[in-house]
C-alpha cells in the first residue's frame, strides 16, 4: 500500500515539471514513475503533485546483495535514510534486511 498526500510548496505542475530529463531522479513505481525531490517522492496527480512513500513494510525475501557506496545501483537520499534502485523498485534497509518499496 502507498499513501499519496499533497506536496506544498512545490505543489503545482506549473512551478516544475516532474519528467525525463529534468534533473530528479526517476523511480518506477507500479503503474507510475515517481521522481526523488528534496529527499521524498513526488507523483503527478492532475495539476499538482502528491508526496507518494510506502505505507508499513514488505521484506524483499531472498535478497542477498548489501547496498552501499559502489554497490552499482542508484542511491536515492529518501528522508533519513538512503533507498537503493534495483529491479525497477528501491530497496531500504530495515532490521536485518532489505524492504521492498
Amino acid at each position: 500500500m502507498t499513501t499519496a498526500t499533497a506536496h506544498s510548496p512545490h505543489h503545482s505542475v506549473t512551478e516544475h515539471s516532474h519528467e525525463a530529463g529534468c534533473g530528479h531522479v526517476a523511480v518506477p513505481h507500479g503503474d507510475h514513475v515517481d521522481y526523488v525531490h528534496d529527499a521524498h517522492l513526488h507523483r503527478s496527480h492532475g495539476d499538482h503533485y502528491d508526496e507518494c512513500e510506502p505505507a508499513g513494510h514488505t521484506e524483499c525475501g531472498g535478497h542477498t546483495h548489501a547496498h552501499g557506496d559502489g554497490c552499482g545501483h542508484v542511491a536515492v537520499p529518501h528522508g533519513d535514510h538512503v533507498d537503493y534502485l534495483h529491479d525497477g523498485h528501491r530497496h531500504a534497509a530495515h532490521d536485518g534486511h532489505w524492504d521492498d518499496h
